[in-house]
Formats: structure tokens, C-alpha cells, sequence
């Protein structure tokens, strides 16, 4: 297929979750033969943090202004599908223009499914807007569940399906590191997540005051009160992650309120982490089990008294749970899957209902994925259109 994506931002990890969904999905494309053009919107804060300027896995612009969008209007119309991102700057523009050129499919992908809910509701948002929604003949959901019949029967989406986040094994996967921590975390401070980083970390740190814990992340605020056995790393480049994660016994997934009240929303650490091949200990959100199996592929817990219980399992009964979560991420959660399911759900019909979401902890999982990918050709080369300029790698 050839697919035109219009995304908040490929070019700069820096202070946004979305290029990460992006380039793992991408590359996931470029995998499976297909051609992708990437259209970014030109915006400061990213041109002053790129660190992947330039993907060998699809082709990559930038554009200062809707007018400058123009330029593409030949390829939007020429291309089998277009995907138009939440956050994306003067969203109903560009989804109304989007519209007006395209002559295949058009598609809206929603990495932000309850903040898009609430901002609806409240007016809170200007990325999208009610009016749109029935445009498009596919509404991806980075939630599941309920949510898809709230965007269905209250806002009229013709195709409401989940595409949730993944992981690229060739960036996550078990390293040489040596174990240096019981439990560990790795997220920005969240106010509304601090709370359960408290009670499944901090907690059972001051109750193992012989064993080490580390919390890895900026932003969080200086009045914490840190036990002496919980060591802080305030700053953690992605391309260090693997090692991180398998520096760890065990590593804590903790999920922001608005996804624990959505459910059915999983967190790229989580899948990040299982790739990795260490085991998690996740807080309880509606869902999960349709994600990864709990018990087998990784714990849920409540309270402290879990946790510590958890730290205590017998190391031939976490290597199981971290070798079962792993090999459930690589055949159902990498970007090469989600291509595939995109790419389906781009290719049935719309008359058609939606297809039965898949309850990827049930599915067979005796072997592993092949590994192997390939480089997506730049066939999107509009004559006079730069390419984008390298620059300064983000924090």
C-alpha cells in the first residue's frame, strides 16, 4: 500500500509520546512492502530536538503552514489510504483538506483516545472537532473497549477499532547489564500516578531497606521525600532504556487516571519493559488481560504488602513470567503487527463490521516472530521540496 501520514511529529521524540508510536509502526510498514510519506508540521521546539531527522524507513517532510500542505495535494489523491494524527496543529483544517483531496481511504489515529473524549465533551481541544469525525472511514483508538461504542454511537465514527502502541524489538530487547536493582520504574512525574508510584515502590523500598530500587524520569518535584535505598536518575535517553530495563529484577508499570478510567489502554513501557525480558508488576486497569495474560505474563498488584511478596518469588518462577511476557510482546506487539493490523482493517471494506478485536493473551504463542526487515523506497519525492535539515539530538 501507499499511505500518506499526517502526524504531530516523526522527526523529534522531545516532550511527546507520539514519534515513538510512530516510528515503530512506520518501520513496521516499511517491513511488510509498503510505502509511507510523512508530513510534519514545522514547529521550533522539535526542529531544535531532532533525533531521527532523517528514517531509512519512510519518507519524511515538513510543511510551515496549511498553505504549504499544497504542495501534496497530487499525492493525497494519489495514495491508497491517509492518516491523519490526533494533535496534529489546526487538525480540522487539515483533516477538512485531507478530505477534499483523497480519493481512497482516510483514516484519524487517536493516540490520545480519553483526553480526545474529554476535550470533546469540554471544548477543551483543538485538534479535532464532533463534525469530523463522521469523515473518516476509520477511527483508530489507541483505547479499547467501551470506548469504541462511545465513539461509534455518540459521535457517529463509521469504523471505530483499537491500534494500540508498540515496541521495536531491534531497540528493546534483554542486554548484558547486570542486575542492580529489585524494582525499578522508568515515567515523567505525574501527579496522578505518584500516588501508586508511592504505594508499589516507595513503600516497599522503606520495607527492604537492604535491597536497591531506582525511579528514572524528570520533572519530579524537590519536596519528595526519597527512601536511602531508592536511587534517582533524573534524565534517561531512550537509546539506554534496554539496559535500564535489564538492569531490573523486576520493573513497575504505573497507568495514568484517564487511561485507568478508560481501560483497555496500554502503555509502550509496558510493552517496552516485556520486550526487554524482565518482568512487570502493573497496577489493575479494565483490559489488561485482553493485552498481555496476568499471572503468566506478568503480575497485577494492589498494594505494598503484593509487591513485597512479589520481590520475594523464587528466580526460576520470575525468569518464567519474564520469558512468557516477552515472547507474548514479540508475536503480538511490535510495530510489525500493528502494521499488519493497520493495514487490514485499511483494506476491509467499510460496509463490512468491524473485525472481532483480537484477545492477544489467548492466542497461541509457541514460537517467535522471524526476524528481519526492510527499507521502505522513497516514491513521494515532489520535485522542489526540501528535505528535512539535521538537528540538535533532544534530551
Amino acid at each position: 500500500m501507499r499511505i500518506i501520514v499526517l502526524g504531530l511529529s516523526l522527526s523529534s521524540s522531545w516532550g511527546n509520546g507520539h514519534a515513538t508510536t510512530y516510528r515503530s509502526l512506520l518501520k513496521g510498514l516499511a517491513a511488510g512492502g509498503h510505502d509511507v510519506l510523512f508530513l510534519e508540521r514545522d514547529q521550533p521546539w522539535y526542529a531544535a530536538n531532532r533525533d531521527l531527522p532523517d528514517p531509512d524507513f519512510c519518507d519524511l517532510r515538513l510543511y510551515d503552514s496549511l498553505a504549504g500542505l499544497n504542495r501534496y495535494r497530487d499525492d493525497i489523491g494519489a495514495v491508497d489510504a491517509v492518516v491523519v494524527g490526533s494533535y496534529v496543529p489546526d487538525g480540522p483544517a487539515v483533516i477538512a483538506w485531507a478530505n477534499a483531496h483523497r480519493r481512497q481511504k482516510l483514516a484519524f489515529y487517536d493516540i490520545d483516545t480519553p483526553v480526545t473524549l474529554q476535550g470533546l465533551a469540554d471544548g477543551s481541544i483543538d485538534y479535532l472537532n464532533a463534525e469530523s469525525i463522521p469523515l473518516f472511514d476509520l477511527y483508530l483508538s489507541f483505547t479499547g473497549g467501551p470506548t469504541l461504542d462511545i465513539l461509534h454511537h455518540q459521535y457517529h465514527a463509521r469504523r471505530a477499532v483499537p491500534l494500540y502502541c508498540s515496541v521495536d524489538p531491534d531497540l528493546y530487547h534483554p542486554t548484558a547489564s547486570a542486575k542492580r536493582w529489585v524494582l525499578g520504574y522508568l515515567g515523567t512525574y505525574s501527579a496522578d500516578r505518584q500516588g501508586t508510584v508511592d504505594r508499589l515502590l516507595l513503600e516497599p523500598a522503606r520495607r527492604l531497606p537492604d535491597e536497591r530500587f531506582v525511579v528514572a524520569g524528570p520533572q519530579y518535584p524537590a519536596d519528595i521525600v526519597w527512601p536511602a535505598n531508592v536511587d534517582r536518575i533524573e534524565h534517561l535517553p531512550p537509546s539506554t532504556h534496554a539496559d535500564f530495563y535489564s538492569s531490573l529484577s523486576w520493573t513497575l508499570n504505573v497507568t495514568r487516571r484517564d487511561m485507568i478510567r478508560s481501560g483497555y489502554s496500554p502503555s509502550v513501557r509496558l510493552f517496552e519493559a516485556t520486550a526487554c525480558g524482565v518482568p512487570v508488576l502493573s497496577d489493575r486497569w479494565a483490559g489488561i488481560e485482553e493485552v498481555l495474560a496476568p499471572d503468566r505474563d506478568l503480575l497485577v498488584v494492589d498494594t505494598s504488602a503484593a509487591v513485597v511478596a512479589a520481590l520475594s518469588m523464587p528466580a526460576d518462577q520470575r525468569q518464567a513470567i519474564a520469558l512468557s511476557g516477552r515472547r507474548s510482546t514479540l508475536l503480538h506487539h511490535t510495530g510489525r503487527q500493528r502494521a499488519d493490523e493497520l493495514v487490514r482493517y485499511l483494506t476491509t471494506p467499510s460496509a463490512q463490521p468491524n473485525p472481532t478485536p483480537v484477545s492477544f493473551s489467548d492466542t497461541a504463542h509457541s514460537r517467535l516472530p522471524a526476524a528481519g526487515s526492510a527499507a521502505c523506497g522513497k516514491i513521494f519525492a515532489s520535485p522542489g521540496v526540501p528535505r528535512v535539515s539535521p538537528g540538535p539530538e533532544g534530551p
